[in-house]
């Protein structure tokens, strides 16, 4: 554009400093509520100001503000110097052990992602997906990378339409699998049921009868109904899985106040009670078409539990309010068997070092012919009659 009036990228060190109106005049919305719940202020300031994602913990914010010449925001690219790759679910340790080995440092790299989470959504923050301001974002991750010493810039779980924009710009392309259900406009679970197999109706319906035999309910909670000591036990849960699991967990105990106070009327938490006492829990947020799964854990071992909390009632939650996608977190083949299909989510990679660029360069184009191969081969063993997915 000949007239366009010049672009101003200003680096921010904290979520904190930029205003919430202004972070979220950025972010997809509908009536003035983020689409998707991970991309809010709030939640991103709930990471930072509870200590999960500060530079201590190794997750220095660096977030890219594009303004014009009078400082009206245009876009947004949340970002991170790390010095280190947990808590991101796509895997790169193999490509910094190379560049180590060769001499290199592959540590500080900034991230762009929501910390701890592994859920697709816009990475760049700009209405009206402008090419120039979405550049001009792009070029300033770069050009700090190289101020910063840090070996690469990744952007993760993009949308497939923004990751073909990146990519254009000589990103490299990182594929991999999750498994979501799709709401075909069920009205009842049964409805869904009758899409599968009648083996695997049987298999389900035995699992969530076994989960509740001993009496055990289940309530969700959300918005007001959500109080501090639900937080409490939920959080015995998340500790006991996250030290089984990776022997610390990521989020802390004040993270969930602070969501609870911003945000209580996106979450949605399904707790498995035993009379009065909690004795498992899965934490669901709700976007605006989806419920998207993230943590869990429990107290007490019971056969089909985890299924039970984590993926039927979610599809519960779903068919109830008409929402057409639950998300439930990363991997898990198993999904398959409940219902849930294979879908695709998609990183950008931009490495400085030549070398490792063409070494990752060939080593993705491997991988994402391996990846669709076993996406193919996944597809085999949905659960589903023929004919009855609409969703592919």
């Amino acid at each position: 554009m000949a007239d366009r009036t010049p672009l101003r990228a200003t680096i921010y060190p904290s979520t904190a400093a930029i205003a919430p109106a202004v972070w979220n005049s950025l972010t997809p919305s509908t009536h003035g509520i983020t689409d998707n719940p991970f991309l809010d202020h709030a939640f991103f300031l709930a990471l930072e100001a509870s200590g999960c994602a500060t530079a201590q913990t190794g997750w220095q914010p660096q977030h890219i503000l594009v303004t014009d010449e009078s400082d009206r925001p245009l876009g947004l690219m949340p970002l991170f110097l790390k010095s280190h790759s947990m808590g991101e679910y796509v895997f790169d340790q193999g490509w910094a052990n190379a560049l180590e080995r060769a001499g290199g440092s592959y540590y500080p790299k900034l991230q762009c992602s929501v910390p701890f989470t592994p859920v697709t959504a816009p990475k760049l923050l700009v209405p009206g997906r402008d090419p120039a301001i979405e550049a001009a974002l792009l070029e300033t991750a770069q050009q700090l990378a190289l101020q910063r010493q840090a070996s690469s810039v990744h952007a993760t779980f993009a949308p497939s339409d923004e990751a073909e924009r990146i990519e254009s710009r000589g990103w490299l392309k990182r594929i991999d699998t999750q498994f979501h259900w799709h709401n075909q406009g069920f009205d009842s679970f049964e409805a869904f049921l009758d899409t599968l197999s009648s083996r695997k109706r049987k298999t389900i319906r035995r699992e969530r009868r076994d989960a509740l035999a001993d009496g055990l309910t289940v309530k969700w909670l959300s918005g007001a109904d959500l109080r501090e000591e639900h937080w409490d036990a939920f959080y015995d849960f998340y500790e006991d899985t996250g030290a089984r699991k990776w022997g610390r967990p990521y989020l802390n105990r004040e993270f969930f106040s602070r969501l609870n106070a911003t945000m209580a009327d996106r979450i949605v938490l399904m707790l498995a009670y035993d009379g009065r006492q909690a004795i498992a829990g899965a934490i669901n947020f709700r976007g605006k078409d989806r419920l998207y799964g993230r943590n869990w854990g429990c107290i007490r071992d019971v056969p089909f539990l985890h299924f039970e909390l984590c993926y039927y009632q979610a599809i519960d939650y779903a068919i109830a309010h008409k929402l057409a996608v639950v998300e439930a977190g990363a991997q898990g083949e198993h999904k398959l068997a409940r219902g849930y299909a294979p879908a695709t989510t998609t990183s950008l990679h931009w490495i400085a070092h030549p070398g490792l660029h063409d070494a990752v360069a060939d080593y993705l184009e491997e991988e994402r012919a391996a990846v669709e191969s076993n996406q193919d081969m996944l597809e085999d063993f949905t659960p589903f009659r023929r004919g009855e997915r609409t969703d592919h």
